[in-house]
Parts: C-alpha cells; structure tokens; sequence
C-alpha cells in the first residue's frame, strides 16, 4: 500500500518591502485627496462669498426700486441704496480687518451715488458692515470695455436710486464712471483661487 504525504502549504503573509508599499501607495493616495478636498472647498467657500456680495447688490437695487423708506432720510428723500468695496490693503484700526476683507451696505441719504463714511461705518448711511471670513478677500475691481479692462481707483460705490434699476458706479475721487460694458469685482482665496462678480451698467449682476 502507497501512502502519499501530501505537503500542507500555509498562506504567508505580507513581508515587510509588502507593506511599506501599500502604505506608501495609501499615503500618497490619501494625500490628493487631502489637497484636492482643500480646494474644493475653497472654491466652494469663494462661489458663496461671490453670491454674498452680489445678493447684496441685488438687495440694494430692490430697496431702492421697492421705495424701502430710511427713517434718518430727509422728506424729499428718493429712496437710494447701495454697496461699498475696494481692494485697498489699509487696515481698518476701528476693527483691525484690512478694507479689502469687507464691504458695507449703505443707504445713500445725501443722493450724491456714493458712501460718505469711512470703512468704520460711523454714520447713519452705513446700514450693515459685512466682514470677508475664512481668508478671502477682494482682489481688484476693474471696468471691461470689451475685452480691455482697466483696474479703477479705489474704492467703488454701487448705487441704485428710486424709479431707476441701473446702477451708478463712482470711484474714490467722487467720479461717476461710465462709457463701460460692466464692472467687474475679482475676489480671491488664500489658495489663489478665483471668482468674479460682473456688475452691469443695467444693473443685471452676474457671477462667474
């Protein structure tokens, strides 16, 4: 009688050079999705802060076109609201955030399409004081004719005056800026990511 032994073979495990390649593999791996996530999230954080400052544009239009009455405005007041921002890098010592890291909603009482205040929001044309959180600030404003564009004095004031829906753009200097296909706001993350808000002389606001 044959008897054959048979070898019983046991399944090895995963040998050192193994195991620092899988890992190496899962940390690399784990690592593009760490970055990628991170941006993500920033361009998402960038898109709600460019809905933020255009939503607050379209408010001051409404305000304005809705005849929404400021109890510090004078009887023969059109009823005027608008939006202020620049890109300035000067600090606001009211507050300690850099000017370019807000913007401010205001009602125009003097009617003079501008916002007669300091970034501080002192007086009674500021109505809300919005700050830019989580690094993000605004970048540049520039006015497009076409495909040229040219970066304007800071800062800019939008405004928008009873029965009127276009919007009436003034620099730093107090000019009234016109001859333009739009104005556009760029604002930015700390990740270099970008977004625009385009702003028509109409007064149609566009995200990008």
């Amino acid at each position: 009688m044959t008897i054959f032994n048979k070898k019983i073979k046991k399944n090895a495990g995963m040998t050192y050079v193994e195991l620092i390649v899988v890992l190496s593999i899962f940390a690399v791996l784990s690592s593009v999705i760490i970055f990628n996530h991170g941006k993500f999230q920033a361009k998402v954080d960038l898109k709600n802060l460019a809905s933020d400052i255009a939503l607050k544009i379209v408010e001051a239009q409404k305000s304005a076109l809705s005849g929404k009455w400021n109890s510090n405005a004078l009887t023969n007041w059109k009823p005027s609201y608008g939006v202020f921002l620049t890109s300035s890098l000067l600090q606001d010592y009211s507050d300690n955030i850099y000017l370019n890291k807000k913007f401010i909603y205001f009602a125009d009482l003097d009617q003079n399409n501008s916002f007669d205040d300091s970034p501080s929001c002192t007086t009674t044309e500021c109505l809300e004081k919005i700050t830019i959180t989580k690094g993000n600030y605004i970048d540049r404003i520039d006015r497009y004719s076409g495909i040229t564009s040219t970066q304007i004095l800071n800062p800019l004031s939008v405004t928008f005056k009873r029965p009127d829906s276009s919007a009436v753009f003034k620099d730093s200097n107090g000019v009234t800026l016109t001859g333009f296909d739009y104005m556009q706001i760029t604002i930015k993350s700390p990740k270099e990511v970008v977004a625009f808000i385009k702003i028509y002389p109409s007064g149609r606001v566009q995200v990008n």
